[in-house]
Parts: structure tokens; C-alpha cells; sequence
């Protein structure tokens, strides 16, 4: 490393905010940008550690210290470079990712771990900035054909790969607009749709056919896949809610927390009014699950003027360090404050909902908890149980079920009749990414289940190159053996 003793010498920085007062006022993204003198001390934390453990902790095998290094010496295309030769999409990764290789950071065993997600999203920025960042269109074309159905990290990252290999590629979305749950889940004032846009455009520009508003099964026949294409990858996520079987869960002011997010997206994009969505301004305001969905509901209900937010997360308080049974380098479930936590929100855990009470109309008015531990015993799975006289009614005017995602919800995966494991997702293994249905390949949450972004891109990675290797024979697309990551 070009400074080896940075780690001793400066201290982590991160991005600040601004004011949650000025921040409340918008959708758009809030970070302050750490200033480029900051951001090559930050790259000089980097360690000349002898493992870097970093590479196991991303599922994409990241060449971090490479562009930590060249960041610190100012090299900043060269790490643009190196950064893009392993992930397609940083500006998503360096805005949406959890980071777990700061958690396998060498330096984060007795120290704050090197900002790497910071670094990466400045790394990007930089490029596009700079106009680095230009379509490759592919010097000579296969003519072999392959639809991706799904336009989400997993299928734009397939779909950028193969098209790279001379491949002609269609990407269907039954969406209005491209980009998945990037668009329609995650909300702007974590990615302002502009950067996915910006992507979109290189994209389009490299050869990739997009084709938005096209429900697969419905708008295209499964018989129309097969004839006009070679390849079919399905990457349309894992999209089936998770429900909460209880007394009143059909109430009104009872929604599913994807349904509020997209419909506030498309407010914010212009396509509906604040009329048109579901709205939380002056309600009391209940959000029931603790992770990024939930936080993501918690940000927007007090963007829209809610009375009072409220989060329930049915496991135990996280605590704030690592856990002892979750050691270095592992990922550990540990005490997460996001920005939308400190705009405001009463955070319980351990609670459990039992039932949800309505007016005589069919109105939400409350619900009811109760407390609950978990027992746990080794080699059996946890219980839970319920703690006698802790039931507890909330008056509430809104419920949002933040509770995450069990399998795909498609019925395309009955048409095109490929086997799906006993969480009903499709079933693929990494070894090739095939499924039981010849020439038809599955990667990201459509496989895995709910999972992260950075999985998403790195399993489209991979089934490009397998895909790739079935048309032609071969492949040198990038392939990373991804075995022996630590699952997240």
C-alpha cells in the first residue's frame, strides 16, 4: 500500500446529513460528499494486511485494497476501473449495500474499518463526473438471443455482461419503468432515480433491448420465449409478501409496506398525485419490522407529516457491538441506526402482534401486542414464546407490514414448469444457474430468496457467464467461486 501507516494516522470518516429539520422537507438524497483531500486519507486506512479479508466479505470479490490504493494516490480512473471489473453497478452497491466487507475488514477488528462503501460510491461519481464511464458496444455480434425477465440489479447485471459477449439481449419488465425494486422499493432519498436512469442510458446505448409495461406469461407467452430466444434468465425477484396471519389483518389502514413505497415513488416521479397514494400525514403511524423496509417506511411516513411512527421488530433488542457468537469476519446482527431511525421513531423489540381492532366501518383504530423471548437450545431451532400478562393495545390510524418476502409470487415460474425447492424458490445451483427447464437459467432473489443487492448483481455476474458458456460452448466472461462466502 502506498502509506502504510494510515491506519495509525488518520481516523474514519463518513458522510454527514443534513439537518433531519431540512431533510424532512424533500425526497431527494441528503449525504454531505466527504471532500477529496479526506477521501485519500480515508483510502490510505487501507492495511497491508497479508489476507485481505475484505475479498471473502463482498459477494462480488471487490478488489478493494487495489482501488483504496490508487484512490489515496489519486488515481482515480485507474480505480474506476478496477472498481467496474468486478461490479457493474457501483453507484447502487456504494448507495444500498450493508457493506459486509467492512465488517471482514482486518482494520475492524480492534478499529473502525476503512469506509470502503464511501470510497466506492466516490469512486463512481467521479467516473461518471469525469465522463469516464462509456458504453462498450461489442465489436462483433453472436446473433444468439436471450430474454431476461426481470430489470433488477441481478437481471441488468446479466444482462450488461452477455450483451458484452456479443449477445443480443432483451430485457422484459411488467413494470412501467426499469429497474426493479431499485425503483419502485427503494425510496429516493436513498437513490434518486436519476442515477439508475444514467445507467439505463449507457446500457441502451451498448445494444440492450428494454421492454417495460410487459407482464411475461401475460403480454409474452411462455411458446414466444422459447421460439424467439435462445436463453431465457429469470431474475424477477423474490416478490410474494410475507402476511401476518392474525385477527384483522384485513382492515383498512392495513397495508403491505412495498405497496406504500411504490406508490410514493411513483408520486415522487410524477406519475400520481399525493391524492393517489397511500398517505400517512397525521396519523399515527405503526411499522411493523425492523429491517430496511421497515426503516425505509419509518423515512417516508415522516416525509409525509405523520402524527407519530412507531417500529416493531419481533426479535430482541440487537446488541451494539458484535455479538460473541458472530466473530470477526463474520457478518454480525448487531444494533443498526439508519438515518430514517433518527428522523424519528419509537423503536420496540420483542413484540409480537396478535391481533388488529377496527370500527364499525372496517377502520384500523388499534392493534394489540404482547412481549416475547426466545428460547434457544442447541441443535434445535429457536422458539418463541409468549410472556403471560404483557398484551398491550396501540391506538393507531396506519400499519405498515414490513415483514420481507417469501418466494417469487410468478406465475411464470408454473408455466414455464421449472422446479422450485421448499421455499418455492426456483431451483438453480450455482454450478450453472440451470434449471430443471432446458435452456432456461434463474439468478438473484428469484433463486436465493430475499437477499441483498450486492448478491443480486454478483449472481447475474455468474449466470452470464454460464449462460454464455451454454450458447458457445465457452466463456471468458468473469467467473468468481463464490462457495466459500459467508452467507448475509
Amino acid at each position: 500500500m502506498g502509506k502504510t501507516t494510515g491506519f495509525m494516522e488518520y481516523k474514519r470518516v463518513d458522510e454527514s446529513y443534513d439537518a433531519v429539520d431540512k431533510r424532512l422537507k424533500h425526497y431527494k438524497e441528503f449525504t454531505i460528499p466527504v471532500k477529496e483531500k479526506e477521501l485519500k486519507n480515508q483510502g490510505a486506512r487501507c492495511m497491508d494486511c497479508g489476507i485481505p479479508f475484505c475479498h471473502s466479505g463482498c459477494p462480488l470479490g471487490n478488489l478493494i485494497p487495489d482501488f483504496n490504493d490508487n484512490v489515496y494516490r489519486g488515481n482515480w480512473e485507474k480505480a474506476a476501473k478496477i472498481l467496474h471489473s468486478t461490479n457493474n453497478f457501483p453507484e447502487f452497491t456504494g448507495r444500498l449495500c450493508p457493506a459486509p466487507c467492512e465488517q471482514a475488514c482486518v482494520l475492524g477488528i480492534n478499529e473502525d474499518p476503512v469506509s470502503i462503501e464511501n470510497i466506492e460510491k466516490n469512486i463512481v461519481e467521479t467516473a461518471f463526473n469525469k465522463g469516464w464511464i462509456k458504453a462498450q458496444v461489442p465489436a462483433i455480434r453472436t446473433e444468439k438471443t436471450i430474454a431476461i425477465v426481470g430489470s433488477g440489479p441481478s437481471g441488468l447485471a446479466a444482462a450488461q455482461q452477455l450483451n458484452r459477449a456479443g449477445h443480443l439481449v432483451t430485457v422484459f419488465e411488467r413494470d412501467a419503468k426499469v429497474g426493479g425494486l431499485l425503483r419502485y422499493g427503494i425510496p429516493d432519498f436513498k437513490l434518486e432515480k436519476s442515477v439508475i436512469d444514467r445507467r439505463i442510458d449507457v446500457l441502451e446505448e451498448e445494444g440492450i433491448v428494454f421492454k417495460p409495461n410487459t407482464n411475461v406469461g401475460v403480454d409474452v407467452t411462455v411458446e414466444e420465449l422459447k421460439t424467439n430466444f435462445d436463453a431465457v434468465l429469470l431474475c424477477g425477484g423474490a416478490t410474494a409478501r410475507r402476511v401476518l396471519p392474525v385477527d384483522g389483518v384485513d382492515l383498512k389502514g392495513v397495508y403491505q409496506a412495498m405497496d406504500f413505497l411504490k406508490l410514493n415513488n411513483e408520486y415522487v416521479d410524477g406519475l400520481k398525485s399525493f391524492d393517489d397514494i397511500v398517505s400517512a400525514k397525521g396519523k399515527n403511524v405503526i411499522v411493523i419490522g425492523g429491517g430496511d423496509t421497515g426503516s425505509d417506511c419509518i423515512g417516508t411516513s415522516n416525509r409525509h407529516g405523520a402524527q407519530s411512527v412507531t417500529n416493531f421488530e419481533i426479535l430482541d433488542k440487537p446488541t451494539e457491538g458484535r455479538p460473541a457468537h458472530q466473530p470477526w469476519p463474520f457478518w454480525p446482527m448487531k444494533m443498526k441506526t439508519s438515518s430514517s431511525h433518527q428522523e424519528g421513531v419509537e423503536r420496540h423489540w420483542s413484540v409480537s402482534t396478535k391481533k388488529f381492532i377496527g370500527d364499525k366501518n372496517g377502520q384500523l383504530t388499534a392493534l394489540v401486542t404482547c412481549e416475547v423471548e426466545w428460547i434457544f437450545k442447541e441443535g434445535e431451532r429457536p422458539q418463541l414464546k409468549e410472556i403471560p400478562g404483557t398484551e398491550k393495545t396501540w391506538p393507531c390510524d396506519m400499519v405498515l407490514l414490513a415483514l420481507g418476502f417469501t418466494g417469487p409470487g410468478s406465475q411464470l415460474v408454473d408455466q414455464l414448469g421449472v422446479e422450485t425447492d421448499f421455499r418455492t424458490n426456483v431451483k438453480a445451483t450455482t454450478k450453472d444457474y440451470r434449471t430443471s427447464t432446458p435452456g432456461v437459467f434463474a439468478a438473484g432473489d428469484i433463486r436465493r430468496g430475499q437477499s441483498l443487492i450486492v448478491w443480486a448483481i454478483s449472481e447475474g455476474r455468474q449466470a452470464a457467464h454460464h449462460i454464455d458458456a451454454f450458447l458457445m460452448g465457452s466463456s471468458d466472461l468473469p467467473l468468481k467461486d463464490d462457495n466459500d462466502l459467508p452467507r448475509i
